[in-house]
């Protein structure tokens, strides 16, 4: 079986979209087993892996983020956080974090926070002082506040994969996690502004001006509070909430805010449907993978060896987040919650981690990968959008890795951080 992840690796050196390797380094496997009669097992598995209602909610979450970026929503949310948070010592850097905190409710996604939010930050925290690079890192870090405050794209894939998890109670405990990332990257911003005498915003807005910055925003913010308040009254499935969403975008575009043009529809609706193709066939071609795993007894092998290391759950979750930061560092959140989650989560499970907290812990940890040096996503995203060389942000970007990972140890040892909403809501 150890044959099958060297040609997955190699194919991802070579070049080949993943998408592609997840499925042929299986299909190699089948063929070195010399039986043919497993080749007919793949179109089934294809169409398996993509065959679910829960899934819809990823193209109308992703629908959702493409339309707000497109009626200049970006703009009015970084206002209002420098509305709220602009005077305090690095006040820009602590106005990014927060624009992504409110763009973190409507998105769902790392990636699209960091291309809406990205130019319009990098551009007022470099005008205020700030190096260039260090903006790029500080968004690209922000970002992963995406996937982790919900709504959350890579949570509806997790509760897909898993089968025993409530995508509602994924999103009811994602809040506090979110928040918490949000401070610890705030609390390094503070200590590296005092430090290098960044930029302090003079100007006091009148209670006036905040109102106005308010009132320009509510539209927008209404977003997150119809998905979740929908979905933790139980009023619609997060997959009903995510088309309520994308209408509401829609017509907040078309009609009320009048900044989204018909004639844009068309390109929107074409980057929507290549990314979610992008996901959906990954889900599908990640089924022959598992499949290869379970005919070969791999999650039973790595189960007992993580179990015959230790069975106290404070350790093995220590293992599983060492293994799981190894891991995003070179592969996206998306696919390592695919090829993860089915193997670890039976494991936690079985010493009684709750299932709702190991899920935010993997959704946590696979996020900080995605700025996390070598390959991570949105490091590339935001060198791409500030035209900064990627090497110089890795080393921007080291002091808020240090951060989310103290964050992390903290959401993973106090359960009741990520518990009591899910708890107080029923989902607990």
């Amino acid at each position: 079986m150890i044959f099958v992840f060297i040609i997955f690796f190699l194919l991802l050196v070579a070049g080949m979209p993943i998408a592609f390797a997840v499925g042929i380094a299986p299909a190699i496997r089948f063929t070195l087993m010399h039986n043919w009669d497993l080749f007919i097992l793949i179109p089934q598995m294809l169409t398996k892996g993509a065959n679910s209602f829960a899934l819809l909610a990823i193209p109308f979450f992703i629908l959702t983020g493409e339309l707000m970026n497109a009626t200049g929503i970006t703009s009015k949310l970084v206002a209002l956080a420098n509305v709220l948070v602009g005077r305090i010592p690095g006040g820009l850097g602590h106005v990014n974090v927060i624009a992504s905190i409110f763009f973190a409710g409507i998105s769902g996604s790392a990636v699209s926070d960091v291309g809406a939010l990205g130019p319009i930050e990098i551009q007022i925290m470099e005008q205020g002082g700030y190096r260039r690079d260090y903006a790029a890192a500080l968004t690209a870090a922000s970002a992963i506040i995406g996937p982790i405050i919900p709504p959350s794209i890579i949570m509806v894939i997790y509760g897909y994969m898993v089968g025993q998890v409530s995508v509602a109670g994924l999103f009811a405990a994602g809040f506090i996690p979110g928040l918490i990332i949000g401070l610890s990257l705030m609390t390094i911003n503070y200590i590296r502004s005092v430090r290098f005498n960044l930029h302090i915003q003079s100007k006091k807005y009148t209670w006036q001006e905040i109102w106005q910055t308010f009132k320009d925003s509510f539209l927008a913010l209404l977003t997150p509070v119809i998905i979740l308040g929908g979905i933790l009254s139980g009023v619609f499935t997060p997959t009903e909430a995510a088309v309520i969403a994308a209408a509401y975008a829609l017509f907040l575009g078309l009609v009320i805010m009048r900044t989204l043009k018909i004639w844009e529809l068309p390109m929107i609706i074409r980057q929507t449907v290549i990314i979610t193709s992008t996901i959906y066939f990954i889900i599908s071609a990640s089924y022959i993978f598992q499949w290869v795993l379970a005919y070969e007894g791999i999650p039973q092998q790595i189960a007992h060896s993580f179990l015959s290391i230790t069975q106290n759950p404070y350790v093995l979750l220590l293992c599983i987040n060492i293994l799981m930061l190894i891991a995003g560092m070179f592969l996206e959140a998306a696919v390592n919650i695919i090829l993860l989650a089915p193997i670890l989560a039976p494991i936690a499970y079985q010493l009684g981690i709750d299932p709702l907290h190991f899920g935010i812990i993997m959704v946590v940890n696979l996020s900080i990968g995605l700025c996390t040096p070598p390959i991570g996503l949105t490091l590339f995203v935001s060198a791409t959008v500030s035209k900064v060389p990627v090497e110089r942000i890795y080393w921007q970007v080291l002091p808020f890795n240090v951060a989310q990972l103290a964050a992390l140890i903290l959401i993973t040892y106090v359960p009741t951080l990520s518990m009591t909403i899910p708890r107080l809501l029923g989902f607990a």
